[in-house]
């Protein structure tokens, strides 16, 4: 990556009353030897005072977090449902701090299921918690347990339904069983 950096004005949009310019400080980083047939990768980022190489390439750094913190906080909102709770002040901060555990866990299971499916269950799972997935189960286990089972086991107790072309394929390989 080829990074540069500057103090740059931003002009205030015309809805807001004070029109002086913003003062920022912008860090520009492109990809150099881009594999070829491919888009190099650019990024323009606004921040607060980047006086060094060091500190640019530390806000890139903190940058290529921005999608896992972005899907933790989608996580902690859809999948916990924070926004549902109305607790007073302090049951409301220790309802917040039990969810945020739930959230970051879900997060690192979602991370695995991506990128380990085929890991062995017991990288999410606790053996109790292995043994209530397969007492819970009225179908034949696979022969491995893997974290894509893990996942879709723990989802089903929580009711998800397969999406309707998933349910079609299902239904298909059935009909094809039968005929065979």
């Amino acid at each position: 990556m080829a990074i540069r950096f500057s103090p740059v004005q931003l002009r205030t949009p015309y809805r807001f009353d004070n029109r002086d310019p913003l003062n920022v400080y912008a860090v520009y980083a492109t990809e150099i030897d881009c594999p070829e047939g491919e888009t190099p990768l650019e990024w323009m980022l606004t921040t607060a005072v980047v006086d060094t190489i060091e500190m640019a390439a530390t806000i890139l750094r903190w940058y290529t977090s921005r999608w896992r913190v972005e899907e933790y906080h989608k996580i902690f909102k859809s999948g916990c449902q924070s926004e549902r709770y109305r607790l007073a002040a302090v049951g409301m901060k220790t309802m917040l701090g039990f969810l945020s555990v739930i959230a970051v866990e879900l997060l690192h299971v979602t991370y695995l299921h991506r990128t380990q499916p085929d890991a062995p269950a017991l990288e999410i799972l606790n053996p109790v918690q292995m043994e209530v997935l397969k007492a819970g189960r009225s179908k034949k286990l696979p022969s491995t347990l893997t974290v894509a089972w893990a996942v879709k086991s723990v989802a089903a107790l929580g009711g998800f339904q397969l999406h309707r072309s998933q349910l079609l394929k299902q239904a298909q390989r059935i009909q094809n069983t039968y005929r065979s």
